[in-house]
């Protein structure tokens, strides 16, 4: 009987995360109990207006995953999610739900993704109760009005956002 082949089983997790939240740390934490290991990519977006550059953002990804176990990597890419999967060599394309809201994009741009190469799975991962109302958009939004926002993201992003956002005096 022959042996079977081992393969490392590789995710990509791909978003704007424009910053990076508690939301997206708890469902990469996650990501790597199931995988060997994910691939954070940030999606340039032209059309977005960021607060933070593409190069900000995988830097501060990098902090902000740095006491993560499992292996993670950080990239930036544009272009197919579908296609940068496969330059990364994933078998899996992670994507975070925090309520019903998100579902029925999530769930088009799947099937998409599918039909597009059907040897790439999309992999749901509810977020965990605590942070189902979050988003970076909201985020942002309370520390541009000088809210605590040290709940919802890792402290080098709230430090990050404060210096950015901060009202002149």
């Amino acid at each position: 009987m022959k042996e079977p082949v081992s393969r490392s089983r590789v995710a990509l997790y791909p978003g704007s995360f424009d910053p990076i939240t508690l939301g997206h740390i708890d469902i990469l934490e996650r990501a790597t109990g199931i995988f060997d290991r994910v691939v954070v990519s940030v999606l340039r977006n032209p059309e977005k207006q960021p607060l933070f550059s593409v190069e900000e953002r995988v830097e501060l990804i990098r902090e902000a995953t740095r006491p993560l176990d499992g292996d993670v990597e950080v990239d930036a890419f544009d272009g197919l999610t579908v296609e940068h999967a496969k330059q990364v060599g994933a078998i899996a394309i992670v994507r975070g739900l925090r309520a019903v809201s998100d579902f029925e994009s999530e769930f088009q741009m799947a099937l998409m993704n599918r039909r597009l190469d059907p040897d790439i799975h999309t992999v749901f991962l509810m977020t965990s109760a605590p942070n189902v109302f979050m988003s970076s958009a909201l985020v942002k939004e309370v520390c541009r009005l000088g809210g605590d926002i040290s709940e919802f993201v890792p402290p080098a992003i709230a430090e990050a956002l404060r210096r950015r956002v901060a009202r002149p005096g």
